[in-house]
């Protein structure tokens, strides 16, 4: 069977407009697949003086930048040295008032753990114009891709999204185990693979059953993803031994037993461990 290429997409057919000098956009790439950027953020891509970028933005993404264009890497890694915030901060704002016309490229969406409500703050106290467009974060984009619905009727009518990579400068947790432990929902942990022994610890204390079905799924939505699905006693022992590592999005609550059936004979899907137990697909 022969696939057919689809066209070649004009925004400015759609009234989407380029980037203008003297303004910042926060630009949300998506969670990994480059066909799920938005029209928006392909049009102000192309269309940049300087782009500044994180390690999560897909290389097809950046592939659209004009050759004039910045290009700068602010993108921070765990243990590792990288821009600090405030400095990307400032790069937006002089930048734009030099001029250019500057593009924040964000894997997923600015607002979803993003810092994007930080440098939109900055840029707005320096008198800079600043936009926000939204992506597809990898919090729903990828549980998805791995054949896990975050909500889904009789089983999950909530969904709660959390970091799991707390600012380690914060003086207290700010996050209510016991709370989420309650939680009749979905609970997706982002940034967590490496607090992972934490997490289920903290949430099995809080009264979480700890046969919570887990699925963590890495490199969601790209020919790269691969899928561990586990429980949450067994969550951290299961990822040392596949030696899974970030980026990865953790999922908890039963919408994961779903899998077995929304996402039978995948052949995209990595397999790390054995499906979940077949009495927790009753649930389907």
């Amino acid at each position: 069977m022969s696939l057919r290429t689809p066209p070649t997409l004009d925004p400015t057919a759609l009234g989407v407009a380029g980037a203008e000098p003297g303004h910042v956009y926060l630009v949300g790439a998506g969670p990994g697949d480059p066909g799920l950027l938005t029209i928006r953020a392909a049009a102000l891509i192309a269309t940049a003086d300087l782009v500044a970028y994180d390690r999560l933005s897909p290389a097809e993404v950046l592939d659209l930048v004009p050759a004039h264009a910045e290009r700068i890497c602010v993108g921070k890694t765990v243990d590792q040295p990288g821009w600090h915030q405030d400095d990307t901060n400032d790069l937006l704002v002089a930048e734009a008032l030099g001029g250019k016309a500057v593009v924040r490229i964000k894997g997923g969406d600015p607002y979803v753990f993003g810092r994007g409500g930080e440098e939109a703050i900055a840029c707005r106290n320096a008198g800079v114009p600043v936009e926000v467009v939204s992506g597809v974060s990898s919090a729903v984009a990828a549980p998805a891709a791995a054949g896990v619905p975050v909500t889904h009727r009789g089983i999950a009518t909530g969904v709660a999204f959390i970091t799991g990579h707390e600012d380690p400068t914060k003086p207290d947790d700010q996050i209510d185990w016991e709370a989420l432990a309650r939680f009749h929902g979905t609970l997706v942990f982002l940034m967590g693979v490496g607090n992972a022994g934490r997490i289920a610890g903290m949430l099995i204390a809080g009264g979480k059953s700890p046969t919570t079905p887990v699925a963590v799924v890495r490199w969601g939505t790209t020919h790269r993803q691969e899928v561990l699905t586990t429980d949450l006693v067994s969550l951290a022992d299961d990822l040392r031994r596949s030696g899974m590592r970030s980026p990865a999005t953790i999922v908890v609550g039963d919408v994961v037993a779903l899998r077995s059936v929304i996402a039978s004979g995948a052949a995209d899907l990595i397999e790390l461990a054995p499906p979940l137990d077949p009495h927790l697909t009753a649930i389907a």
